[in-house]
Order: structure tokens, then sequence, then C-alpha cells
């Protein structure tokens, strides 16, 4: 599958008259926990010629690609991608630490001084904690559960005990995150989890495992509080954003 990705960004880049710059996996996959009928789900970051960037009618930002019926492939433009940098958008900051990445450049590796600069561990955390407050609420509290919403509420916990510790970018990988979080006494359990969630198809339901749910009602009301005590990203001038944009134009 990897080959296909990799010929279909080419005919991406051939077809809009653009350059991706950077492409990734994003979802269950990047997460390590795929079921044998995840689909793909391919993320980009892409450049037009700069005349693009000088019309009067401007052209639209995001380019969604479904050239499979085995993946699709969602893009950003450049300056969305620095505008939602300067927020520190969590989906963003995922994609840049992305285990499996399709293509990388040096413009993209131009823009990693940036996105440590624009880093919000208080705004990556409040996603985070939304996340699994979102889907224990609206998937863990019916009598049977989907396999895999477990694992969504899981994953965001243990991201934001993370950041709590170390106020850095949690990985995305969920065994890493289970290696570095998660008590040893659960470790059993959540394994078990994921080999019926890599065995079982995307709607697969389980009975409750009342162990899991005792440490996600602890994890979200623990982490409540100490995220919001985590440090701001500094406020970035959009000057800098600019001469950056500028910069990367210029080398084409």
């Amino acid at each position: 599958m990897r080959e296909t990705i990799l010929s279909e960004l080419t005919k991406l880049d051939q077809t809009n008259n653009v350059q991706v710059i950077y492409a990734v996996e994003s979802g269950s996959r990047a997460w390590g926990f795929e079921s044998p009928d995840s689909d793909y789900d391919v993320r980009f970051i892409y450049v037009r010629p700069q005349d693009d960037y000088l019309r009067i009618d401007r052209v639209r930002d995001v380019i969604d690609w479904q050239p499979d019926p085995l993946f699709d492939a969602t893009g950003w433009d450049l300056p969305k991608t620095l505008r939602l940098m300067r927020k520190s958008n969590p989906s963003l900051y995922e994609w840049a630490a992305s285990p499996i990445v399709y293509r990388s450049t040096p413009t993209w590796e131009l823009l990693g001084p940036m996105l440590d600069r624009c880093f919000s561990p208080r705004a990556i955390g409040m996603h985070y904690l939304s996340m699994a407050r979102r889907n224990r609420e609206e998937h863990l509290l019916a009598p049977t559960v989907k396999l895999k919403k477990y694992l969504y509420v899981l994953r965001p916990i243990l991201a934001c005990r993370w950041l709590v510790e170390r106020g850095t970018m949690p990985p995305v990988r969920f065994s890493d995150l289970v290696e570095a979080e998660l008590p040893q006494d659960l470790k059993p359990s959540v394994d078990d989890l994921l080999a019926r969630k890599r065995a079982a198809n995307e709607a697969k339901r389980i009975e409750h495992m009342p162990d899991i749910d005792s440490f996600i009602e602890r994890g979200l009301a623990d982490m409540d509080g100490k995220i919001r005590e985590l440090p701001k990203a500094e406020d970035v001038p959009w000057e800098d954003l600019d001469a950056l944009f500028r910069e990367i134009l210029q080398r084409g």
C-alpha cells in the first residue's frame, strides 16, 4: 500500500499543481491499533506556486483526495498550516510526530523551529482532555462498548499524563504511551484489548472492563485541573510567520 500512496501523492502534485512537502499516516494506523478492515488516513502539507498566492480570487486552502477506496487523503496549504501552527493546532502536531512518514522534504524541515516555538502544552492538553471526555460520554456509557472506543479514551488520557509530567508533545504510538504512562497492573488488560482490536472489525462490541473503566474515571478527574495549569506558548508575532512563508516561497 505504501507504494500506491507514494504514486498517488505524485499524481496529486501534478493534478493540483502543488508540491506536497510532507505526508504522513494519521489515525489508527499511526496510533498502532488498526483493525484488519481499517483504511489508510493520509494527511499532508502542500505549497502552491508563488503566483497562486498573489491572486485576488484565492484558491481553496484544503485538498481532499480519495483516489482509492482503501485510503483517503486530506491536506492543508502552507498559509493555513502556519495560521493553525500559531494556535498550536493538535492535528498538525500529531501529523508532525507521526511514526509513518510517506514524504518529507527540506522545505518541511524549515518549519521545525516554528513548530517548537508555537507548541502550547495547555492547548494540546485541553484537546486531549476534551477528546477523552467526549468519547467516554458518547460511547462508554452504554451496556456494551465498541472495542475501539476504549482505546479512543485511553489514548488521550495517557497523552494528558505525558504532557503533565514532561511538557512535550506526546508520542503518537499508543504502545509508547502505554509503556510510559499506564500503571503496570493495567497492562495485561490493555494488552488483551489491543490484541482483540487488531483481530476484530471496526464495529466489534465488548462487555465493560471494570478495571479500565475505573482508570478512565480517575484519569479524567485527575487531569482536569492539572491540564489547566500547563504553560501556554509564546505569542509568536505574525511578522515571523510572514518571514518564514516568504522564505519558503523564495526557495521554490
